[in-house]
């Protein structure tokens, strides 16, 4: 602990301010820095306890000793699991230490979390995405602000080289733990500390400035993909035709935008598309997560399901939102002046189209098949899998895509309600009530 540091005191009602702290020269700065500043709020030090290292129980309690000594709370959350058989140990470290650092500023009551990165970090990041072949947004490396789920990730220090950072712990006599760990080479950040700042000592500056000018490239195309999406994007469905116009970069760079709100497509995957596609063409490609179909020249995103979800039960007689997980999607119920009575729609199965289904779409409309339905009704075939809800008397009540069954509808002096599936993609979330007991 520093020894010109002074225990604070702050009202425990007031909102917080989390630090990420590891315990190293980097985060103990930060955390001794904002201890001092800041007065009108909380400071919650929140540590990830990886269980890596032999040392890492004596850390977790240094660390404690090092933040409650400075007046700060203390949260920690040791990682549990392995990572998967294709996934590395730093990118299961991160991804472990990110959702844990969310989790703890949340149940902390803070949102915004502070961390220690500086502008060697930022260089690091860009050299290593670079040698990836990252595209822009990779090579933007770590932004110095950005909100995700709530929270406010920021990084006060990231312009600041790391040596007035060592020299401010220096001044206020404070220590830190040298985690052995960061002098593996095996590790490529680390051969990167050991090899290319020693043989290019000014190229710090340079790199992080590359960064910045990437973040600037980053955000104009994504204000171009947005113009262009506004036209070539209705609902779940890209307008392939439309995104052929567009020159070679503009296409890819919508393409990619596009995706980035359905899955994580790896280049490899927009090259392929974008090569593949003939107009009229009904086309699939497999992406993580689920699959992107072209069909009737839309491109669409379907989540992927293992296996049809089990038949289940359902009440949807009360007007509301009622989200269905395993299905990807929601039943939106509303009250309408043509729809289906509340009480046979109290206890209605849940399932996936069976052999024999029928569906009759209006009054006076024949009753077909439910292919032959879902075919005159334009719904893709990955769409029609369901699911479908069945009434107690076995009557088929709504499916998915297709809308109520004319069969069920109320009486013209019943009070009815409408039953409409939306998918994730497009579900409103300000749209209706949630049921009672959601």
């Amino acid at each position: 602990m520093a020894a010109s540091a002074t225990p604070r005191t702050a009202d425990p009602t007031a909102p917080a301010v989390a630090v990420a702290f590891s315990g190293g020269l980097d985060s103990t700065a930060l955390l001794h820095a904002v201890t001092r500043t800041v007065t009108a709020q909380r400071v919650v030090a929140l540590h990830v306890h990886h269980g890596l290292q032999p040392q890492a129980d004596a850390w977790a309690a240094q660390c404690r000793a090092v933040a409650e000594g400075w007046g700060a709370s203390f949260v920690c959350t040791r990682l549990n699991g392995q990572p998967g058989p294709a996934e590395s140990l730093e990118a299961w470290a991160r991804a472990g230490r990110h959702q844990a650092l969310h989790d703890m500023a949340v149940a902390a009551g803070a949102d915004l979390l502070l961390l220690a990165h500086h502008r060697r970090d930022q260089a690091e990041t860009f050299v290593l995405q670079a040698m990836r072949g990252a595209g822009l947004a990779g090579l933007a490396g770590m932004p110095r602000a950005q909100w995700r789920h709530g929270v406010c990730w920021a990084r006060p220090w990231l312009d600041r080289p790391r040596e007035s950072i060592e020299a401010y712990a220096l001044m206020h006599g404070l220590r830190w733990i040298d985690d052995p760990s960061n002098a593996d080479a095996r590790l490529a950040r680390n051969r990167l500390r050991q090899q290319l700042w020693p043989a290019f000592p000014a190229a710090e500056s340079g790199l992080a400035q590359a960064a910045r000018w990437a973040q600037e490239a980053d955000a104009l195309a994504e204000e171009i993909a947005t113009q262009d999406l506004a036209h070539l994007a209705a609902g779940a469905r890209l307008d392939l035709p439309g995104l052929m116009q567009l020159s070679p970069a503009r296409r890819s760079n919508a393409l990619r935008h596009w995706l980035s709100g359905q899955t994580a497509a790896p280049a490899s995957l927009i090259a392929r598309l974008l090569a593949e596609w003939q107009p009229g063409a009904s086309l699939s490609w497999p992406a993580p997560g689920g699959e992107l179909h072209a069909w009737r020249d839309g491109l669409f995103w379907q989540p992927r399901l293992a296996v049809p979800p089990a038949p289940s039960t359902l009440d949807l007689s009360q007007p509301g939102r009622y989200p269905q997980p395993a299905w990807h999607g929601a039943w939106l119920v509303q009250p309408a002046g043509q729809g289906i009575a509340p009480a046979r729609l109290a206890a209605l199965t849940q399932r996936a189209r069976a052999e024999g289904d029928q569906f009759q779409a209006a009054p006076k409309a024949a009753t077909r098949s439910f292919k032959k339905a879902a075919q005159c009704a334009g719904l893709p075939p990955w769409r029609r899998q369901g699911p479908l809800l069945v009434s107690a008397q076995g009557q088929l009540v709504a499916a998915a895509g297709l809308g109520m069954d004319a069969r069920a509808f109320a009486a013209r002096d019943e009070p009815a309600l409408a039953v409409r599936w939306v998918e994730d993609s497009a579900l409103p979330q300000s749209e209706g009530e949630t049921p009672p007991g959601a």
